[in-house]
């Protein structure tokens, strides 16, 4: 199993920002290259009055700060010199939806698609779309913010790829804002498997690819888990990755690099459930030579090894 893609965290509200400019940037997507990743996914291009690039839409109606750089366009230039596909990050709020205003979070960012097609449209590397609402459970209105920002991305840019990358409410289903590494109690397989069938049936023929976030489960109940997802993903006719996080949930320190052999075995197992592709979250904060955290440096090279042992 090997990590096709990465997310790229420029908003970075719950993890420290690295403070890249173009140059830095352009290593560290030669340093994904050499690491055999060919897709690179925005997380998010806003949250709440951050945002990757000068929107109109988010300074007009949200306030949004407006950013010095536009890091949009310097992602697509960079994709496009190393051979690597763009997934776009929507907009999140961080309270219409969470709030239950699930309608709102839906119309600034119909809103705001259609600004950043217009804007980006002719970038051959822009080759889909991601929504970046996390969830785990079948709740409020999210099938709706799903499908209906999907449908309205497809439809804006003659049906690029939509994908979606949920969490587990697993024992390690824990805010990242306290010291505790576990809770008593997470989802059972059948909860998760009948409200994912639920969310699955309302989003088909609208979302494509499903990743499901790898670090919620502890580990010795991760590859049923994984069954379940793909088992549904194929029922429904999506296309199932898995995300396998290069961060660590195990300790009380929010979050360091993980340890090579954790991230190894998230990849076996993924495999043995029958997943085939597998991205992360995140190369550039966790796995990269110049990241801020010397042990990133350390599991890339890991990692480099072991593809060279897979060859």
């Amino acid at each position: 199993m090997k990590i096709k893609g990465t997310f790229l965290d420029e908003i970075s509200h719950d993890i420290p920002h690295q403070n890249w400019g173009r140059e830095e940037w352009r290593r560290d997507f030669s340093y994904m290259k050499k690491a055999g990743i060919d897709t690179v996914i925005l997380i998010r291009a806003g949250y709440r009055k951050w945002q990757t690039f000068p929107s109109e839409v988010l300074m007009q109606q949200e306030g949004a700060h407006r950013p010095p750089v536009d890091l949009v366009q310097m992602f697509l230039e960079l994709a496009e010199e190393n051979g690597m596909d763009f997934y776009f990050g929507l907009y999140d709020s961080g309270k219409y939806w969470t709030d239950g205003r699930f309608g709102q979070e839906i119309d600034i960012n119909k809103r705001f698609i259609d600004e950043v097609w217009k804007r980006y449209e002719k970038m051959p590397a822009f080759k889909g779309w991601y929504i970046p609402h996390e969830i785990s459970r079948d709740t409020g209105r999210i099938i709706d913010l799903y499908a209906e920002l999907a449908r309205h991305g497809k439809d804006i840019s003659n049906g690029l790829s939509v994908l979606i990358s949920p969490y587990i409410d697993g024992i390690k289903n824990v805010t990242q804002y306290k010291t505790n590494t576990t809770k008593s109690c997470g989802v059972t397989l059948k909860q998760h498997e009948t409200e994912w069938c639920e969310i699955f049936d309302g989003i088909k023929g609208a979302v494509d690819i499903v990743a499901f976030q790898d670090g919620h489960v502890d580990y010795q109940d991760l590859t049923s888990f994984l069954q379940i997802n793909k088992s549904l993903a194929d029922k429904f006719g999506l296309e199932c990755w898995t995300n396998s996080e290069t961060f660590d949930r195990d300790m009380p320190i929010k979050f360091m690099p993980i340890k090579w052999e954790k991230l190894l075995l998230k990849l076996e197992m993924a495999a043995k459930a029958g997943i085939e592709q597998a991205i992360t979250f995140e190369f550039s904060h966790f796995m990269s030579p110049q990241s801020a955290y010397l042990q990133a440096g350390h599991l890339y090279n890991r990692y480099m090894d072991y593809l060279q042992n897979l060859k």
